[in-house]
């Protein structure tokens, strides 16, 4: 099952709302609004402000401000409320999703197929909105907050049975309680290890005792789905069993006995900062929406280390600007700026600063999502710290030792996550191909093994039965 879907998975994965998709719904921003330090004092003053974005959506501009207390969404005239999430708001957002005519609505009032995760219980009950069109589109609103929680299209909701429902057992009653979901995981991926290392155990000692009557290299096994199963899974079963073991690290952590975190740094705190100050903000928000006249549709303050920084959304791309002048500037970190920044965290003279434009071992995507280039920082702790960071946006990724860890016993060995195989996508596609088919004739020889063994000790449980009648 895992490899037939995981052969389903490199190609459909399980339906989302992705971002690009709600921000597509949002509408271009207006220069006309107040300023930012207006804004902010609307909130209390005893509350820290850790995050600023503002959009528009259904002809209402709002600014959403996260606090160390709350969440606020506050619209842009204070003359204005809120617009109440009330049936007529969530069909107008339901026809911004998808203009088609309705077939039905429901209300649900508990987790579904498509809405599995224990984290939107609290968005319940959902306003469900089935779509006449060609794609058979299913909207998911939450009735609380008129968040749009999912989407789906026939063609999606088909292959995520074939693909990711089975492969990550995405069944409603079990993934809707994450701490089960993740210990039935654990469990049955433990099974198939011990299982896995015991086909190996019996396949190479079979071999290692053919061999010892010399009969050179040839399987002991004559019937068919015996030779099969044991020649595969002498090829295969290390593949089959690191799939397995890698899988059941997906949902958990490196044990501390592996390899442990020496140290704890204040990492995000120092280059993201812990509040957003928006006098520090010298370039006005309102001035990058005038000068990207009509294209600006969100805008979101943030910081990298001492700078301020906006990042924006037009209706073609994402810039992030330099807000610490008054001139629109695009960012371009540079690389004594990014080392301060790391120094800030470990101490002067601990940074080795390169700029890197290639994938590396641990900075690599196999989507090419990953922007190229990047400043590579590497630290001389005792973590062997390191950190990538993009100098058009401020983003950054950190590892130690712990990480890399991570990434060996889950990303590298799941999906072949290597830097050689990774900028080789054909090369990388065939050889998944190539193991993943390997693996399904172990699983499915091994299966009929086992079903042709029930089925023979059933029938001489029966004939045992009969003789005794028979008596």
């Amino acid at each position: 099952m895992w490899f037939l879907s995981g052969l389903v998975m490199m190609y459909h994965t399980f339906p989302k709302v992705w971002d690009k998709e709600k921000l597509q719904k949002t509408e271009i921003l207006d220069s006309l609004l107040p300023p930012i330090e207006t804004i902010a004092g609307r909130i209390p003053s005893d509350e820290k402000i850790n995050n600023i974005e503002v959009s528009r959506f259904l002809n209402q501009t709002v600014f959403r401000i996260q606090t160390n207390k709350h969440v606020y969404f506050l619209p842009a005239d204070s003359t204005e409320q809120l617009q109440d999430i009330s049936s007529k708001r969530i069909y107008q957002i339901a026809q911004k999703w998808n203009s088609s005519s309705i077939n039905r609505i429901d209300t649900l009032h508990k987790l579904d197929q498509w809405t599995p995760f224990e984290e939107l219980k609290k968005e319940l009950p959902f306003i469900k909105f089935y779509f006449s069109d060609n794609k058979k589109h299913e909207l998911y609103i939450s009735s609380q907050t008129g968040e749009v929680l999912q989407y789906t299209t026939q063609k999606e909701r088909f292959w995520s049975w074939m693909g990711a429902i089975p492969h990550w057992v995405y069944f409603t009653s079990l993934r809707q309680d994450q701490a089960l979901w993740t210990k039935s995981i654990i469990f049955l991926s433990a099974l198939g290890i011990i299982m896995t290392l015991a086909g190996l155990y019996v396949g190479i000692h079979a071999y290692v005792q053919c061999r010892k009557n010399k009969c050179s290299f040839k399987s002991p096994y004559k019937k068919r789905w015996y030779l099969l199963h044991h020649i595969t899974g002498l090829i295969f079963g290390l593949f089959v069993l690191t799939w397995i073991f890698s899988g059941m690290m997906s949902v958990t952590e490196t044990p501390n006995w592996i390899i442990k975190k020496k140290e704890h740094y204040p990492i995000e705190k120092i280059l993201e900062g812990d509040a957003i100050h928006p006098e520090l903000y010298s370039l006005d928000y309102r001035e990058v929406i005038s000068q990207l006249s009509g294209t600006v549709k969100k805008i979101e303050w943030g910081r990298f280390y001492d700078k301020p920084l906006y990042h924006i959304v037009t209706t073609s791309k994402k810039i992030t600007l330099d807000a610490s002048s008054n001139k629109i500037l695009p960012l371009n970190l540079k690389e004594k700026e990014i080392t301060k920044a790391i120094e800030s965290i470990h101490g002067k003279g601990s940074t080795k600063t390169t700029f890197l434009k290639e994938y590396d071992t641990y900075y690599l995507a196999k989507s090419g999502h990953l922007p190229l280039p990047v400043y590579k920082s590497e630290i001389a702790d005792a973590d062997n710290s390191c950190y990538y960071v993009n100098p058009k946006n401020g983003q950054y990724r950190y590892y130690n030792n712990r990480k890399r860890w991570d990434f060996w016993l889950y990303k590298g060995m799941h999906g072949l996550t290597f830097q050689f195989l990774v900028t080789r996508p054909l090369l990388r596609l065939t050889v998944l191909w190539i193991l993943m088919l390997g693996g399904t004739v172990v699983s499915v020889s091994g299966v009929v093994l086992g079903a042709r063994y029930v089925i023979r000790k059933i029938r001489r449980l029966n004939l045992r039965k009969q003789k005794k009648l028979n008596k």
